[in-house]
């Protein structure tokens, strides 16, 4: 309910008011409340007629006395009943020696309880003020909002599908949405309707908020943004009321594209802890429900939404007449990388070796976001070192920068750890390339970076969709080759594997429990998504029994993989020393100075009689 500002004034003025009356109350009632210690009038008397009393103080209207022995100490004392006049007179009297003296009632220690009686009542009318506006706040904060939505429509009209790059898929499927919205007709004479509304999601970085801004700008049409967070506040009601204030300008001013980022926020799984936040976000979520579903296509109105977490959406608001149409907006391949590479490199000099084939080659994986930064990074680095083109060691020492994370020139080692994390590197790497399954190795390294100490960079030939299990199991040999390293060198492991056997037993455990890649469990997934436990008590929908033999086979599948790392760094020690005596000379290897360091393995296979293959027998152990 909406509280004018008529109604706040009158329960602002009963508030002072009640406080007035407190104040008067407390100023007629207010007493000083003596904390000294209480002597008995016959005791008073007594030290009277012994002079041991120098002081009493007399309060009008009060039959409580205080007073001071000579001795320094003071006390107080109740007054019998009609004494109060005679007894002052007779110390008068007969006292010469007390001095007498009165005070007011009211004291500074009255003013201390008065402000303990009042201050409570003031609190509570400064706390009733901020309610009422807040309560009233809702509607005037979501129309604020929209204003601010409709002052970015300018900017807007610069951003088209020119400026999208690697998601060609996506682009065409909201070419349909920017032809209905310039020309309706089209559609309706044939009986389509457009899709009321269209789920973008995908990883964060790829895209998605650029990708509405591009049909808003394409079709020239008023955009309104909010993210996810902005709908749900501490207060109930004013999600749910911005909710309706969104949809009922956007329909004023159709054609219009709505575009909600971040949808998750407001749009997970309904039915989770019944606290207070969480009913008004449900709140918030019912209205805009309610609201999706009244769309009229007739409107113009569209509505889009992104979100890296589709896995957690309520299912009611993905339901065809609702998120009619859902586009994957993904990592985009070598071919959207190239085109993401020329997009940004618009406005930088780039020199004649640093072509986008090679950087869109050198980064698979990395999303729009992730190149922009790339080639920003080379161009500060171009900057740094005072040069005028972009070449390709600035593209290569930016890459290392973003996946590794910045040099730590300061880093002091001693001579034992250079030498352990040379060997740890160069187990990485030699394993890395007699592996068959692994990715290739392109560069290694034992500066510190980021918060690691050495890093060996390994890329695809090619961008993968699917992993197969023979990859999977390399990766983990792989990745257990620098751990191995220092077990056969050194005797002992170091604390430097740490991270590396994160990752080796979050690819075991899910090859046990989601792919079913463990041989001996049958085809079974085990656990629940996070989609599926958003609700549930708990992830884990399988028996203790259970649980135990996946222990084992998560266990069996990482000492193979350990296994196998173990015996091609046996047969190949004298590379893994080689290799690790060029680290520590050289802190670099790049691609060129590997491979002269990977011939010696054909040498020295040859010279022994052997093959590669004869050490990855142990892949087909179970």
């Amino acid at each position: 309910m909406e509280v004018t500002s008529t109604t706040r004034i009158r329960l602002l003025l009963l508030l002072l008011a009640m406080a007035s009356g407190l104040v008067v109350f407390g100023i007629g009632s207010a007493t000083t409340m003596p904390v000294t210690p209480v002597m008995s009038f016959s005791e008073l008397d007594t030290a009277i007629d012994r002079g041991q009393v120098s002081r009493i103080e007399f309060r009008e209207g009060s039959s409580t006395i205080q007073g001071t022995l000579r001795d320094g100490t003071t006390f107080q004392t109740l007054l019998p009943p009609l004494t109060t006049g005679t007894f002052a007179q007779d110390l008068v009297d007969n006292s010469p020696t007390v001095e007498v003296s009165t005070a007011a009632r009211v004291t500074s220690t009255s003013w201390f309880a008065l402000l303990g009686t009042v201050a409570p009542l003031l609190l509570m009318v400064v706390l009733v003020w901020v309610i009422l506006a807040r309560m009233n706040g809702g509607k005037a904060a979501s129309k604020k909002f929209t204003a601010k939505t409709q002052k970015k429509q300018s900017e807007l009209q610069d951003v088209t599908f020119a400026d999208v790059a690697g998601a060609n898929e996506a682009v065409l499927e909201l070419n349909e949405i920017r032809e209905f919205l310039t020309d309706p007709d089209r559609f309706r004479n044939i009986g389509a309707k457009i899709p009321k509304g269209v789920l973008l999601y995908g990883p964060p970085g790829t895209g998605k908020t650029l990708l509405a801004r591009a049909v808003a700008g394409e079709a020239g049409v008023p955009f309104f943004t909010l993210a996810g967070s902005d709908f749900v506040e501490m207060f109930a009601g004013v999600g749910a009321s911005r909710v309706r204030d969104l949809f009922e300008e956007a329909r004023k001013q159709a054609p219009a594209i709505i575009f909600v980022d971040e949808i998750d926020a407001v749009g997970r799984h309904r039915g989770g802890s019944a606290v207070a936040g969480n009913e008004e976000r449900e709140q918030t979520l019912n209205q805009l429900l309610v609201e999706m579903d009244g769309f009229d296509v007739e409107t113009g109105v569209i509505f889009i939404a992104a979100t890296n977490r589709p896995d957690v959406l309520d299912q009611a608001l993905l339901r065809p007449g609702r998120f009619d149409r859902q586009v994957a907006v993904d990592r985009p391949d070598l071919v959207g990388r190239r085109q993401i590479v020329a997009v940004h490199a618009k406005g930088k000099p780039l020199g004649p070796d640093a072509n986008p084939e090679t950087i869109a080659r050198r980064t698979p994986g990395f999303t729009g976001a992730d190149i922009a930064n790339l080639l920003n990074e080379a161009a500060l680095l171009t900057a740094r070192r005072d040069l005028a083109v972009i070449g390709q060691r600035e593209i290569d020492d930016a890459l290392d920068r973003v996946i590794a994370g910045p040099e730590r020139s300061t880093t002091t080692l001693s001579d034992k750890e250079k030498q352990v994390i040379a060997y740890h590197e160069a187990g990485h790497a030699l394993v890395g390339h007699v592996l068959p399954n692994a990715d290739p190795i392109h560069k290694v390294s034992i500066i510190a970076r980021g918060k690691a100490l050495g890093w060996t960079l390994s890329l695809p030939e090619k961008d993968k969709v699917l992993r197969s299990q023979s990859e999977l199991t390399d990766d983990m040999a792989m990745l257990l080759g620098g751990r191995i390293a220092e077990e056969i060198i050194f005797g002992e492991p170091t604390t430097g594997a740490a991270n590396d056997i994160e990752i080796v037993s979050g690819i075991a455990r899910s090859m046990v429990t989601e792919y079913a890649m463990s041989g001996n469990l049958g085809l079974q997934k085990f656990g629940l998504g996070v989609g599926e436990a958003y609700n549930a008590s708990t992830t884990q929908n399988y028996s203790d029994q259970m649980a135990e033999k996946i222990d084992d086979e998560i266990r069996r599948l990482i000492d193979n993989a350990a296994e196998l790392a173990r015996q091609i760094l046996t047969v190949h020690r004298d590379v893994l020393d080689h290799m690790a005596a060029e680290l520590i000379e050289h802190e670099t290897l790049d691609k060129d100075a590997l491979t002269t360091i990977f011939a010696r393995l054909t040498s020295v296979s040859a010279a022994a009689g052997s093959s590669h293959d004869a050490s990855l027998d142990l892949r087909h152990l179970n």
